[in-house]
């Protein structure tokens, strides 16, 4: 039956009201209120909300549907969602319960546990931060505090430094300025890695119980927690600036941490460096939970460095670093013959991958080059080419960080591993302190980076990557999406025959993502996204005939057809 009926009308206005007898938060309890007083009295008996009933009423109730007929899940990412009052949205309440739940993990796992959390500068993170921080304390935990917002880098070095049981960033990372979210990282013999299965379901467990047994109010707190010192900031830096080899020399470039928490960090690294300040984005450059220049905070959206383009013609430079709002992530920009061109996550990928296995070879060290199974199969060429290992992890730095022998992972969402001895985790601020590096060697040489990146086709042969991203405004159809394509296999793809199909739902670590395997020797992958409502498909081509630029060519014009194709399946499907 569609709309919603009277039962259920009388089943969200009791959750509601319960839900505002324990959220502390004076502004979600005032927000959901508003929605209640909007929705009004229940249905008579028999009496349905249609769904095409547009009035203020039915949208109330259709939003309060959405907040409390599901619940926010708990797994290997932690919590990610949009804020507001209710179960399936990120609030006090639900930061609260996870906080005790994880506490309860904890304490089963060891006598007398300790974890560091650290935040960002979104809305409400300080807050979660804190509120995590008095009821771990309150629970039995030994909990530490950074000292103020700082990147989720620092975070992750943190947990390692200080031997913690386990971390917690609050971030919601490079996703919509209205969400925010709760990664969780373990100590021990997890060496500061994020969660995996199937410790994502026992603290899920955990979460719930306390959800099920105990209100908000009731859940001990204390202020006796610790606050970092500041030498846990420095010596991060130290350990960053000291992974640049050779002689620093000046690079300009424009910066923007795109509203974040990058900056003063990243500002510090440049310092120890001993080089020269870039050229910031003023309209970006501060902390602002609020992102008044753009919605979605990730350097791989469309228009996202605009403003820094913008910034650098202004100057006449013609490189750009940004980072998301939590500086796990690197984006880079270099201006050339025919304009602006952000790099993707591949292409610094295999340039960092190929810097690796030159200093693994200098150094004479064995060890591990790391990907995901959803990015390009450069890194693979390259350890071949080195006598260096490779692994093909499921996607996630939860999974790469644990790469045996690791000695550099990367993942195509800007994501890259640079210093494993440091931090387990993508540390946009240290693949920035490599990037420059590089550069820094080409300047001399009077090359740049695109220069590199032909000496690197020429070597390797040439791989374009590009990723299509179907957003969907109701994530209840992703499943039914993906279900579709399981049931209809391909044949072809935009005219090319499929050779091969994979399932990896039924892999010993499961992943939903299938992937074809094209005639052409194109790699195509669809798989949903899991930090935000769409499915992305990912498209590897490859060319080894002809001079660089026709390989590039060549391999791009593969790469957009099946990209094309797959968009036009999903958005019919």
């Amino acid at each position: 039956m569609s709309g919603i009926a009277r039962s259920l009308q009388v089943a969200l206005r009791h959750n509601a009201v319960s839900w505002l007898e324990q959220d502390p938060d004076e502004v979600t309890r005032a927000e959901l209120q508003e929605l209640l007083d909007t929705a009004g009295d229940v249905s008579p008996e028999l009496a349905i909300i249609e769904d095409a009933d547009t009035s203020d009423r039915a949208v109330a109730w259709r939003e309060l549907q959405d907040r409390f007929c599901a619940r926010l899940a708990f797994g290997t990412a932690g919590l990610r969602g949009r804020l507001g009052a209710g179960p399936n949205r990120m609030n006090r309440v639900l930061v609260a319960q996870a906080a005790r739940g994880f506490a309860d993990f904890l304490l089963a796992r060891e006598e007398s546990p300790s974890i560091v959390i650290g935040y960002d500068a979104r809305n409400n993170s300080q807050r979660f931060a804190q509120d995590t921080a008095e009821i771990m304390q309150a629970a039995g935990v030994a909990a530490t505090i950074l000292p103020r917002q700082l990147p989720t880098p620092v975070l992750a070095f943190a947990v390692r430094r200080l031997g913690a049981s386990a971390g917690v960033m609050v971030t919601a990372s490079h996703n919509p300025k209205w969400d925010n979210g709760y990664k969780v990282y373990l100590g021990g013999a997890d060496d500061g890695s994020q969660i995996v299965a199937p410790v994502d379901a026992e603290i899920a467990e955990a979460i719930g119980k306390v959800a099920a047994g105990r209100k908000v109010p009731e859940l001990p707190r204390s202020v006796e927690y610790a606050t970092a010192d500041e030498s846990i900031v420095t010596d991060y830096v130290s350990a960053t600036a000291a992974l640049l080899r050779g002689t620093p020399s000046d690079v300009r470039f424009v910066y923007t941490p795109l509203h974040g928490v990058g900056w003063e960090t990243f500002r510090a690294v440049v310092a120890e460096l001993g080089i020269a300040e870039p050229v910031v984005v003023a309209q970006q450059v501060e902390p602002d939970g609020a992102f008044p220049t753009l919605d979605f905070p990730n350097p791989e959206e469309p228009g996202a460095l605009d403003l820094a383009y913008e910034t650098a013609d202004a100057a006449g430079i013609d490189l750009v670093i940004a980072h998301d709002p939590d500086a796990d992530r690197l984006a880079v920009a270099v201006k050339g013959a025919s304009g602006w061109r952000r790099f993707g996550g591949n292409d610094i990928g295999k340039i960092l991958g190929w810097r690796a296995a030159e200093q693994a070879k200098t150094d004479g060290v064995h060890g591990t080059l790391a990907t995901s199974v959803v990015s390009a199969p450069a890194l693979g060429r390259i350890a071949h080419e080195y006598g260096l290992d490779y692994a093909e992890t499921p996607t996630g730095f939860k999974w790469i960080s644990r790469a045996p022998n690791i000695l550099y992972g990367y993942e195509e969402a800007l994501g890259y591993l640079v210093n494993p001895e440091t931090v387990h985790d993508k540390d946009g601020i240290s693949a920035s302190v490599a990037i420059l590096e590089l550069i820094m060697g080409l300047q001399a040489e009077g090359r740049t980076l695109i220069d590199h990146d032909d000496a690197f086709a020429e070597r390797f042969g040439t791989f374009v990557s590009t990723q299509v991203s179907v957003r969907f405004d109701d994530i209840a159809q992703i499943p039914r999406v993906m279900a579709v394509l399981r049931g209809h296999t391909p044949t072809e793809v935009g005219g090319v025959a499929v050779l091969e199909t994979g399932d990896l739902s039924g892999d010993e670590v499961p992943i939903d993502l299938l992937r074809y395997q094209l005639a052409d020797g194109t790699r195509v992958m669809v798989r949903p996204s899991g930090t935000e409502p769409k499915i992305k498909v990912y498209v590897d081509a490859s060319s080894e005939d002809g001079t660089p630029a026709e390989r590039a060519a060549d391999a791009e014009a593969k790469a957009a057809q099946a990209g094309e194709a797959l968009r036009v399946t999903l958005t019919s499907a």
